[in-house]
Parts: C-alpha cells; structure tokens; sequence
C-alpha cells in the first residue's frame, strides 16, 4: 500500500478527523469566500467608493471615466506581468518564521492575486460602458463613438466568456479570446484615444492615458519577446507520461513554470519546473489529461516553443513554514518534485497515483524515496482512491507540520484545502483562475 510502510494507520477511514472549527469560521472558510473572491470584491468595492465620492462631488463626465477606466484595466494587466507575480511572491515568503502562523497563513495566500485582475476587468469593463454612454450623449465625434462601441462589445464578450461555468467547458476559446481579444482591446484603446485627444487638440505626449497605455503594451509584449523555438528530449515511461528535459541555457528556479507549446500562436500550457539540484537544464512532467497532452505523448516533437518568464507558483509558499506537508495525485508530483528536491523546506509527500512504477518509471519513484524516505505513496490501481484528507491530516499530525500544500485536479484539491481549513489548518492548492 505504501513504500516504505512508515507509521500513519493502513486504512484512511481509520483515521480519525478532529471537530471543525466554529460555523463562523467555516462560512469564513467556504470556498465562495476564498481569497481570490474577497479580493474580486474589494476591488468592486473601492470603484464603488470612487463613484460615490465623484457623485457626491463634481460628478461624472466621459474624461474622468476614461481615467478610471485605465486605472482598472491597468491593475487587470500588470498583476499578471510574471515579474510583478515574482515580486509579490518574494515580498510574502520574506516574512519570517517567528512571526504569528497566523500572519503566515494569510501571506501564504498570495497566489490569489487573480482575483485583482478579475476585479479590475470587471470595474473597468463596467466604467467603460459608462463612458461609452456618456461619449453617446456627449455627442462625441462619430469615428470615436465607432471605435469605443465596437471595443465595448469586445470587452463583454472577453468578460462573458471567462464565467467560470464557460470558460470551464470551453476553456480553448477562452484562451484564445482572451489572447486575441486583449491583444484587439488593446490596439482599440490606443485608438479610441488618439482619436480623443485629436477631437480636443490636445498634445499626446502630456495625455497620462498615453504612457499608462505604453507601459500595458511593453507589458503585454514582453513575455513575447522571449519567444523562441527550443530542443526537447523526451521519456515516455507510459503511455500515460512524458518526461521532457530541456537544457537550452536556462535552469529555472524551483517551484516556477514554463509555458510551452507547437504551435505559438492557439495555445500553450504550463508545466511545474523540475530543476535538479548541482546541474543545469530542467524536466517537465507531462500527463495525459486532454487532446493536447494527449496529442504530445503520443507524438513526441523534436522541438517546442517556449516565451515568457519563468514564474512563481502555489508551492513557492512553503518558506512561510516551519515544516510541510506535500498532497499529491498522479502528475501532481511534478510541482512537487523540484521543491522535494532542494529539500530547503523539511517535508512528508503523500502521494496517491495508479502502478507509480509502471507509470513514472523506476527512476523517478527512487529519486523521490531517496530524499523522501518517510514517503506515503499510495497505489490507486491496487488499493482504490483513498480519503486524501484523512490521510493528508494524518500526514500532518504525525510530522509535526505547520501547513499542507496539495497538487491534484480541482475537485480533489478543493476536498483537501478546504476539507483542511475548516479543521484550522492552513492548507493551500491552485484556484483554477485563469
């Protein structure tokens, strides 16, 4: 059942789970009220603030609006420029150990940040409808109502479009409108504004809006310019995985991402950075998990494509913690791997995953008993789907942990992280927000 035995009980349902904590922190740690919700609804909040102060003041015109519109659509960008995820995960994991677990588990929860940038397209789109309406009664010049209609239109659809319950079910066109419509928005607004300042008579350069749009595009154009087709070499242990290695002068840091992909302009996916530890180059691990991946472990390339700037994900929180425990299913081991391997953060990996020999091959099930030697691996195909959080709990009491990390699909991490929350354990695990 597990390798080695270790001392955990050999039945999760043996496992006993403590008392939640009070139904007012369990509302508070519903997943509706998850951090990346809280901070959507803060960023609605304050635009609601501004308006009514504005309404309460001066009030409102089409210029004033336009300025409200960039600021929101700025924070919608640049909270997801790779180096500004960078900054905020070396800003939150600074904070040191003595401080409360408390304080700790918060900052840990920097990885929603998307509810910024969900937040700020929300106002933004909304403000821009406003303003839209008022360049309407304004009686704007016809080449700008033109342009901020057909940009308006855009915006709903790229808003309509990422719903959740959509952009789930759809997600390659999700991907692509936002893409191809953020680019087309952008080009709309530099447009929109031109032909404004043009109507007044009004210099460019001096106009804010103009270098707030300047800073957007270099944003935006930047993981692009990084844009280069790299050689791969690739393992097939199964059908089931690919490992791809790749050593093209760049060794990224552990617990970062790349974006790859074969054809650059439709689609790419990111993978958990499998760096090893004294050698230069990283790994991949590939599941099959839909047409893609499917479609690339059955026809391995020669090359990919790769841009943009190898970036910060959830597991990077372990620093914040004394000692942690890593949840695992099947390919979820990949983000877990790197950090498993720099070993900078004690840990215990429970990792559940069918034949994990015959699927990952020898060689990466012994790398992970080698620096995981307390591992609880659970074989799926011989023993059944086992309860994760009683097992990740157990983990948890018997290693002395302060925090427990899972990497699985989004119903069995949602289980776990909030399943966990709910008994006043820090737990965290991705959020699915983009």
């Amino acid at each position: 059942m597990r390798t080695p035995p270790g001392t955990l009980p050999d039945r999760p349902q043996d496992i006993t789970l403590p008392r939640p904590i009070s139904r007012v922190r369990r509302v508070w740690k519903h997943p509706r009220l998850m951090h990346h919700n809280r901070l959507i609804a803060l960023v609605l909040t304050a635009n609601l603030i501004v308006l009514a102060v504005r309404l309460a003041g001066d009030g409102l015109n089409a210029h004033t609006t336009g300025r409200l519109v960039l600021a929101n659509f700025a924070l919608t960008v640049l909270i997801r420029q790779q180096y500004v995820i960078n900054a905020l995960f070396r800003i939150a994991t600074a904070a040191p150990l003595h401080w409360p677990l408390r304080i700790r588990w918060m900052l840990a929860k920097v990885y929603h940040f998307g509810g910024l940038h969900v937040g700020g397209a929300l106002a933004g789109t909304c403000w821009f409808l406003a303003q839209t309406a008022m360049l309407t009664v304004e009686r704007a010049p016809a080449q700008v109502l033109a342009v901020s209609y057909l940009l308006l239109a855009l915006l709903i659809a790229v808003v309509v479009i990422a719903l959740p319950p959509l952009r789930s079910r759809h997600h390659d066109l999700f991907e692509r409108t936002h893409r191809f419509g953020g680019w087309a928005a952008l080009a709309l607004f530099w447009a929109q504004t031109l032909l404004s300042l043009q109507a007044q008579a009004a210099a460019p350069l001096t106009d804010p809006g103009i270098w707030v749009l300047a800073v957007l595009t270099f944003s935006i154009a930047l993981p692009w310019l990084r844009l280069r087709k790299v050689p791969v070499h690739i393992e097939r242990p199964s059908p089931h995985v690919a490992i791809a290695r790749f050593d093209h002068g760049e060794t990224p840091f552990a617990g970062s991402s790349t974006a790859i992909s074969r054809s650059p302009l439709t689609e790419w996916h990111s993978f958990a950075n499998v760096p090893a530890p004294g050698q230069s180059g990283f790994r991949l691990t590939i599941s099959r998990a839909g047409d893609w991946t499917g479609a690339f472990i059955d026809d391995l390339p020669s090359h990919v494509w790769v841009k943009g700037i190898t970036t910060a994900g959830v597991a990077n929180i372990e620093t914040l913690f004394h000692k942690v425990v890593y949840v695992a299913t099947g390919s979820g081991i990949g983000p877990c791997l790197p950090h498993l391997l720099a070993a900078q953060v004690p840990s215990r990996l429970v990792w559940a995953t069918r034949t994990p020999r015959a699927t990952y091959g020898d060689t990466l099930v012994e790398e992970i008993l080698t620096v995981q030697p307390g591992a609880v691996i659970w074989d799926t195909n011989e023993h059944g789907k086992p309860d994760m959080v009683r097992l990740a709990y157990a983990a948890y009491q018997d290693f002395g942990a302060e925090a427990v990390i899972c990497i699985s699909n989004k119903k069995l991490t949602w289980q776990v992280v909030h399943g966990l929350e709910r008994l006043g354990i820090p737990a965290y695990g991705a959020i699915w927000d983009s």
